[in-house]
């Protein structure tokens, strides 16, 4: 009697080439697109991808992902959203909001990420501030409104590309941002509504791409410039050709820490925010607890 040895797999053991691993960052880049990996796992895979060298090493990258010629599971949602996939056809839902307002008073909110912008959201800030992100929201109309009120403190929208924006607010001592009204959006893209009152306060509005987007094509400009590496390479090896590629690399690395300081400075903004909003807050409490002082020392005395 014979003990059975495991099945090898020679296949493992094979070297991957450059179109391998990049099949695998495109099968990457579409899990991130469809929310099945977030920011930090993509770019951990994606490391992998590019350090792997075999089939071995390749493989355990995407098993938990679907790819070509597979069936993914059915989407698991607790909110009705429309069948159609592609486009902005699948970001109007026509259903409800799933938050319809916003309050910051000596304080602030957020909304942000894959939520349902409801036809009207109205908000307010007092000495505090907002940020509504429409970059991965879903929309629940064609044309939606932001109702915003800002005294004495700040309301910031950002919208991704495409989206019309439309600014109809009244500024007293305080300004609403025009820069983006009146942009054309794509055909069929939602259009945003931006309106209210700001006293002694602002509501700006700015256009940024979405972080998976910013992703996409920064790893189709490294695609771009793999392929014409290698298409010199195909045609005839030349003294110049190792220039070339010391240049490319050098680009590639510049562009590398150029996105790593816009996200560096994004996260400063944020935290900025996030402090400023916290010290008005101990500012607001400290006059109110003055104000009882004074209060209290001037019925001791009966001034009143």
């Amino acid at each position: 009697m014979t003990d059975e040895l495991p099945e090898l797999r020679p296949s493992d053991s094979l070297r991957a080439s450059d179109a391998d691993r990049e099949r695998v960052a495109e099968q990457l880049r579409d899990a991130v697109a469809e929310g099945r990996l977030d920011m930090e796992e993509f770019e951990e895979r994606l490391d992998a991808t590019y350090k792997a060298r075999t089939y071995g090493e390749l493989a355990p990258i995407t098993r938990d992902l679907p790819g070509a010629g597979t069936v993914a599971p059915p989407p698991v949602s607790m909110v009705k959203e429309p069948t159609e996939s592609g486009g902005w056809a699948g970001r109007i839902t026509g259903t409800e909001g799933s938050s319809t307002w916003g309050v910051a008073v000596m304080s602030g909110f957020e909304r942000k990420g894959h939520w349902t912008v409801p036809k009207q959201f109205n908000c307010f800030a007092f000495w505090g501030g907002g940020t509504i992100d429409l970059r991965d929201a879903y929309f629940a109309d064609r044309e939606v409104t932001l109702n915003c009120v800002a005294i004495m403190g700040g309301i910031e929208i950002i919208v991704p590309p495409g989206v019309e924006v439309v600014v109809r607010g009244l500024g007293v001592m305080g300004a609403f941002d025009q820069r983006e009204d009146g942009v054309a959006g794509d055909p069929g893209a939602p259009r945003v509504i931006v309106t209210g009152f700001a006293f002694w306060g602002g509501v700006g509005v700015q256009r940024k791409l979405p972080r998976a987007e910013r992703q996409r094509l920064k790893e189709a400009r490294r695609r771009e410039k793999l392929e014409r590496r290698q298409a010199r390479g195909e045609l005839s090896a030349s003294p110049h050709d190792d220039l070339h590629d010391i240049h490319d690399v050098h680009r590639e690395a510049m562009e590398h820490v150029r996105d790593a300081l816009e996200d560096h400075r994004e996260l400063l903004r944020e935290r900025r925010e996030e402090r400023a909003a916290r010290r008005e807050e101990r500012e607001a409490r400290r006059d109110e607890r003055d104000a009882r002082r004074d209060e209290r020392r001037r019925r001791r005395d009966g001034e009143y």
